[in-house]
C-alpha cells in the first residue's frame, strides 16, 4: 500500500504531497526533508528504489520534477514505478505538455 506521494524539484522545494496514512505534521516535515535531501545525493544512475526504515522508497525523476512514493516493504517496487508512470502520463494528457508551473 502506498504511504505517501511527494513531487519535488531538483532544487529541493516540495511541489505536491499527498499522505495516505497519519502523521503528525512535524513528522512529515522530518521525513519530506530526508527523503529530498536522500534522493537528490543520489546519482542518476543509481537504482529508483531505496529501503527507507520500514518502508522502501520509489522514486522517478521527469524533466525537472522527481515523483517519490513510500510503499511496504512487502510491496512490488516495479508496480509502484508503473503507477507513477501512469500518474505522469495522467498529468501529461491533462495539462498537455506538462512542466513544474502546471503543479503548482
Amino acid at each position: 500500500m502506498i504511504q505517501f506521494m511527494l513531487l519535488f524539484s531538483r532544487q529541493g522545494k516540495l511541489r505536491l504531497q499527498k499522505w495516505f496514512d497519519a502523521y503528525q505534521d512535524k513528522s512529515k516535515k522530518k521525513i519530506t526533508r530526508e527523503l529530498i535531501s536522500t534522493i537528490l545525493a543520489r546519482k542518476p544512475k543509481m537504482c529508483s528504489f531505496i529501503e527507507w526504515k520500514d518502508l522502501k522508497i520509489v522514486y522517478k525523476r521527469y524533466a525537472s520534477l522527481y515523483f517519490c512514493a513510500a510503499i511496504d516493504s512487502t510491496d512490488n517496487e516495479l508496480i509502484t514505478l508503473e503507477i507513477i508512470h501512469r500518474y505522469v502520463e495522467l498529468l501529461d494528457k491533462y495539462f498537455g505538455s506538462v512542466c513544474e508551473l502546471d503543479i503548482i
